[in-house]
Order: C-alpha cells, then structure tokens, then sequence
C-alpha cells in the first residue's frame, strides 16, 4: 500500500476527496455546493476543490439518492450520520516530540473507557488522572475503542466510521492533547480497535461498497472481506493511522478470531508486516497485542522487534476463566470449561501461557481450541483478573469485588502483578472499585428495543433471579452507574489496596522487569490443599520462584525447601496463611 488512499488529503491549493464507491454510478461532493466526482479505475471517485480548508464540512451523495459521511472521516461533530470534517493533523504542535515510546517488556497496562473513567468522560478530563497512573507504576494507559458510534454513548466495540475519533469526548486535537501528557509522564498510550465487523447503526458501506462484506456473519454482523484489497487496505490504513497521526504506542486488536479470510494470506501477517515498517521508519516502539479465542499461540512473538507478521502478546482469557471459578465458584457459560481444577488451569497458564493448547473444549461441543504455547517467551501473555468483558457481559455489570473474599483477590493480584507475563488491571482494579461497568448504549427505535430485550434473555438463565433488576442498557441511568468511584481511592479499604497494588509494581519495576528480556517457562504444580509452586528462568540466568497458598486454610509451608531471596510475602516459618503468597529471586 503506497501513501494514503482514504480520506480527504489538504493540499497548497485546497484538498483532494476520494472515494471507493464500485457500486456506485454517480457520487457528488456536498461542500458549499455540489461537486461531481470523477469515476477512476476499480470503482475510485476523486476530486480536487480549491479553496478548502480544516474546518470545512461535507458529505458524499451516492446516485442522487442518499447522503453518507466519509467512511474514512477523521471527525463526526454531529454523530455518524452528519457530515464530516476536514482535520488537518499536521497542524498539531506535540510537546513530548522526543518521544519513542517504552520496550514491552516495561509494560502494565490499565485498561480504561473514557466516557466513565471520569465524572466528565472527556480525553482532556482524563488528564487529570495521569500522575495518579504514573505514581501506581502503570506504565500503559490503554483506551477501549473509539471510532465513531451512534448516540452519545456506547462501550466502542459498535463503531462505524473507523477514523474519527467520537464526538462524545471531545474533538481531535484534545485526544492528541491527552497522548501528549500522557507521554510527558512517561506513558505509553495504547487504542482498542475492532476490525472484525462494523457497528449495526450508521453504516452505509452495503448501499455503494457492498464488496466490503462476505455472506458470512459474525456474533456482531456481516464479516469483512479481507480478500477484497482496497478492504485490505483501509484496515491497514486505519492501523497506521492512528500510529502516525495520533501517535499511539500500539494496539488491541478485538476479536481476530471473528475476522474471516477463506485461502488467502492473513490480513494480520500484512497489518503487522505494515507496522514494522512504520517503526523501523521512525525508531519507535510500537506494540501490536490481539484478542484471538483460537488461542493461536503460531501468531505471537513478543521479541520480534519491530514486527513483521507477528504480535507481542494475546490477552490470555484462559488466565482470567480459571482465577473467576477459582474466586467466585461460577461455572456457568464458558466457565464450564474450568470447573474440574481451576487451581491446575492457573498452574498451567503460569507454567506455559495458554491453558487451551489443544484440548476439546466442553464449551464449544467437543471442539479442539488453541496451540502449545509453552517456547513463547512469557510476555507474549498479558494476564488479567478482570476486564470490560468479563465485568460488563455480566447481567449487572458487578466486579469482583462483589464475588470473591478481598484476601483471595489480594492473592490473585499478587502473583498476577509479579508473574513475569504482561499484567493488566482494569479501571479502577488498582483500589478495588465496586463500581459496576454494566453493557450500556444509545440506539434508537427498533434497534434499541432489539438491544433491550435481547440482554434479558440472554440473562433469563443463568440471572434470572436478578429478574427486572437487570440495568436497561439504554438508560442514562445505566452509564451513569459506570462511571469510576475516584473518592472510594482515598478511603478505607480502597486506600490499603491502592498502597499494595503500588508496593507490587514498584518491585515488579525493580525486580522483575529488568529480567524479563529472554525469560522463559519453567515448571508449575499444584497440590489438592491449595498449595502453588511455580518457577522461571528469567532473562539474566536468575530463577524466579512462586510459592502460594490458593485456600482458605492453612497449609505446611514448604519455603524451608525453597531457594532465594524473598521479595514479596512473609518470611516466618511455620504452616502458610490462607491465601497468601510468597516470591524468591535465586541469583545464578
């Protein structure tokens, strides 16, 4: 792909519109007047209009009968129907312009949605809680999806216009301003997107570009065709995009096993492949992480740097399903597939990343899921005990918090911040927020009744004793309720956790990080009292080394038998506490 095809392009004398439109005969440029585009090769419409510049509002008139945004607009003031607006991204002076971002092996992500992170779910309202990520020892603030969606609030995963940045929260150059401080504090900012299906409101793509899509559908709608190579194309545009003109220090790809191409090289090999060329271009480190339910360990390398086909790491779900039954005691749905020995699952995620790497999995009829993961270096893991998933597809959008003893969660959050996978916490996780993220959305009409009455019966099952209590997901009421409890922090308990959540960072940044280039698996076990062992061989030949008690008993402490410098846990003798946990650093 050579220089930008999508989206408007300013020039000395005006701007450049194009459009792919191949089932369009005839497109008009709606500016002060209409200005008729002129049909190129493979279904291109383009014009050159002197006079425009960045403010300037316009829309495409396709055959004389409707009016559509750009689908590559860079802004969407009035929501994804209205007209779009020409940005000139050029013109954004950047303070931290130093700046190449961090290695992954430094990473710990919080993942966040701006519209609930605070009271005024803005980019620039977020500003003011940068230091307060900074002094936690998070070093990547990561942005649930942001391409534009219908109504004025929604979770991301439903947008439409893939390159403007939504309304809702600001305007463009204020989310620049956000990455910009962000980095001024030494944080890497990393964006959500979904490739896998576009949002079911405001997308015109069908009416004049209906080669963007297969008969094939997804949970979410139509699947994209990626086999088409203008498709191609302006997916991996949008990556690079929002790299380069936003400069975000990487991204979460949602939902990749939803992404379907039949017999053809994977779009992922080229979007990666892309990326490492923007990186080697500009000397950054640019990180490339994936949602993948196929747990295909073939597609992760976290040490090729930069990339070229391959990505950093995979949010590991395998690890969170064995923590949740293990915690809460849940196994309905996909916790199905944990309920025999959570405890093992954990040891077998510590011990060789994916729990899944082969194994019919009794969720999904008998299916074989996933790959052996176990020569992966570590970091191509980024483990969680919670995230927007797991917290808002629940029927009241409870954390877990709410479902699992504090002492139990302390332990899990001690070997997870420790472990030498990629951790990540969700908004608010570092204090122990109990405020709810239930699913939540703006739709109108028709769709948002289907939306409506599709969430109870999805819950009428396994929830049905919360019956109407349930949280209408188009009721302002509903967001409401999502947004962060930021003076929980300062109060008991939130504050104790806070200080524990910093203390483990702070050792993982001293003790842990600068190991982890060329750290390895080791071996994991456990016992039927609750008894964890783990280790690995980190990067400068030291031996990490976990010992955890998973119960709500004591148990004989083995640490006697146990090498190394204790660096987290208790260093009495004796029988082990109830869920507590205990890390050793053995020097070569």
């Amino acid at each position: 792909m050579n220089g930008r095809q999508f989206g408007p392009i300013l020039t000395p004398d005006g701007a450049s519109f194009r459009l792919w439109a191949p089932a369009a005969k005839r497109i008009d440029l709606l500016l002060e007047k209409p200005h008729p585009l002129r049909r190129g090769d493979d279904g291109w419409f383009s014009a050159d209009v002197a006079g425009v510049t960045a403010g300037a509002r316009y829309k495409f008139r396709i055959d004389g009968e409707i009016e559509v945004p750009d689908p590559a607009s860079a802004f969407q003031p009035d929501d994804v129907s209205g007209p779009s607006e020409v940005i000139d991204h050029a013109a954004y002076r950047w303070r931290a312009d130093q700046w190449r971002g961090r290695p992954w092996q430094e990473t710990v992500v919080i993942e966040t949605h701006v519209g609930t992170f605070t009271p005024e779910g803005t980019y620039r309202a977020m500003i003011g809680k940068l230091d307060h990520l900074a002094e936690t020892g998070i070093t990547a603030l990561e942005l649930m999806p942001l391409a534009d969606f219908a109504g004025k609030r929604n979770w991301g995963y439903d947008g439409v216009l893939w390159y403007a940045p939504d309304s809702a929260y600001g305007r463009p150059d204020d989310l620049k301003t956000l990455i910009d401080e962000a980095h001024l504090r030494g944080l890497m900012v990393f964006l959500d997107v979904v490739y896998n299906h576009f949002g079911p409101e405001g997308n015109y793509l069908g009416r004049y570009a209906p080669s963007f899509f297969t008969d094939a559908q997804t949970p979410w709608g139509s699947a994209i065709d990626y086999r088409v190579p203008q498709v191609r194309d302006f997916a991996i545009e949008n990556t690079l995009y929002w790299l380069r003109d936003y400069r975000f220090d990487g991204l979460r790809l949602d939902a990749v096993h939803a992404i379907a191409e039949p017999g053809e090289v994977s779009m992922l090999h080229s979007l990666s492949k892309a990326v490492g060329e923007l990186a080697a271009e500009t000397g950054r480190h640019i990180h490339l992480v994936l949602e993948n339910d196929d747990n295909a360990a073939s597609l992760l390398d976290a040490n090729e740097d930069p990339p070229h086909g391959k990505y950093r790491a995979q949010w590991n779900d395998d690890y969170h399903h064995a923590w949740h039954v293990l915690l809460s005691g849940e196994t309905h749905g996909y916790y199905r597939d944990y309920r025999r020995s959570p405890l093992h699952d954990i040891a077998r995620a510590l011990g060789s990343g994916f729990v899944y790497q082969g194994e019919a999995s009794t969720h999904r009829g008998g299916q074989l899921r996933g790959e052996r993961s176990g020569k992966l270096a570590p970091t191509a893991f980024v483990n969680f005990l919670q995230n927007h998933d797991q917290i808002g597809n629940r029927a009241l959008g409870d954390r877990l918090e709410s479902n699992a003893s504090a002492d139990a969660i302390e332990a899990a959050l001690a070997i997870t911040l420790l472990a030498p996978m990629v951790p990540m916490l969700f908004m608010g996780e570092e204090w122990g927020s109990k405020a709810p993220f239930p699913f939540f959305c703006d739709f109108q009409g028709d769709l948002a009744d289907a939306v409506r009455n599709g969430r109870r019966r999805e819950f009428a099952g396994a929830y049905a004793k919360h019956g109407d209590e349930i949280p209408d997901p188009l009721a302002i009421s509903t967001v409401r309720s999502a947004v962060l409890d930021w003076p929980s922090r300062e109060q008991e308990p939130g504050r104790r956790r806070l200080s524990m959540v910093r203390k483990l960072l702070s050792i993982r940044q001293k003790e842990i990080v600068p190991r982890l280039d060329g750290a390895a698996f080791g071996r994991a076990h456990t016992a039927d009292d609750g008894l964890l062992t783990a280790d690995w061989r980190m990067g400068d030949g030291a031996t990490l080394r976990l010992t955890a008690n998973l119960s709500p008993r004591g148990i004989d402490d083995p640490a006697g038998r146990a090498r190394g410098t204790i660096i987290w846990g208790d260093e009495t003798s004796g029988p082990m506490r109830p869920w507590s946990v205990c890390w050793r650093l053995e020097a070569r």
